[in-house]
């Protein structure tokens, strides 16, 4: 019998199913892991934007991760939009109180389409409280930047801006390069001691909606199967180019990726046997 690893995602809803709780759950169950979740606010949002975010009460959010934790216990989790500093304590809270491990942090602060998803208290509660609490960050550029107070526009920022998130509590960080300027996309990855890059030809499309909940659910999947970091980071990259270059060109804004694309390497876990 094949054990299937139970994956959290701690995110928002995007009621356009391109992003958030929604694409989460769709990654997880691309790379078969079981998915989990805990909605931290609903949203008015479509592909050309956001109309609304209704933030769940704070002790909600903490009741949804009490009950999955304790009976449908993650071997890895997300976090994606988190609304307000209140819901990020709850959050960190919760994860503190249930030892929960392999915690994978998209810290989403400005959606695709230009939009600002936390109030500057989520921010800096993000920073203070969540930080120490992850195994990875994945910050993109703006967000990155917002972070680590600085501008990070190139390739020797990032690195800089990888390290400085390890110096801040993170174990590792991952700097998406989607912003760069140029015909070549560049990721970062500081575990702590090494540096890694990923570069590919950028793809030049409208399809960019749930690229980084898709890209941070995908890592917590690989985690939760086992897998090492850098294996997870890889397998969810490829995952990510994968899906944008056949994305189905759904809506008239940014576009959702297709998450029907097959992950490559889904890692198999055998059961004990009984």
């Amino acid at each position: 019998m094949t054990a299937i690893p139970i994956a959290l995602t701690i995110a928002g809803s995007d009621s356009g199913g391109g992003a958030g709780i929604q694409a989460d759950l769709k990654t997880f169950h691309a790379f078969g892991a079981f998915g989990t979740s805990v909605i931290t606010a609903l949203t008015a949002q479509n592909t050309i934007g956001v109309q609304g975010v209704h933030a769940v009460p704070p002790e909600f959010v903490r009741a949804q991760l009490d009950a999955v934790a304790t009976d449908l216990r993650p071997a890895a989790l997300k976090t994606g939009m988190l609304a307000t500093a209140d819901i990020v304590t709850a959050v960190a809270d919760g994860i503190e109180a249930h030892r929960l491990e392999n915690v994978v942090a998209d810290p989403v602060m400005i959606a695709t389409s230009g939009d600002r998803l936390l109030d500057a208290g989520a921010e800096r509660a993000i920073a203070e409280r969540l930080l120490p609490l992850v195994a990875l960050v994945t910050p993109n550029l703006d967000e990155a930047a917002l972070l680590v107070g600085g501008p990070v526009e190139t390739v020797a920022q990032m690195e800089h801006a990888a390290r400085a998130l390890v110096e801040r509590g993170a174990r590792a960080a991952l700097v998406k390069g989607g912003h760069l300027a140029g015909n070549e996309v560049v990721d970062v990855l500081y575990d702590g001691s090494t540096l890694a890059q990923w570069r590919r030809p950028r793809v030049r499309t409208t399809a960019g909606h749930g690229t980084g909940c898709t890209l941070s659910a995908a890592i917590a999947a690989g985690l939760a199967h086992g897998r090492s970091l850098h294996a997870a980071v890889e397998d969810a990259l490829d995952f990510v180019h994968r899906a944008i270059q056949q994305a189905p060109g759904l809506g008239s804004g940014s576009s959702p990726l297709n998450h029907f694309v097959p992950a490559h390497h889904p890692p198999a876990t055998t059961a004990p046997a009984t």
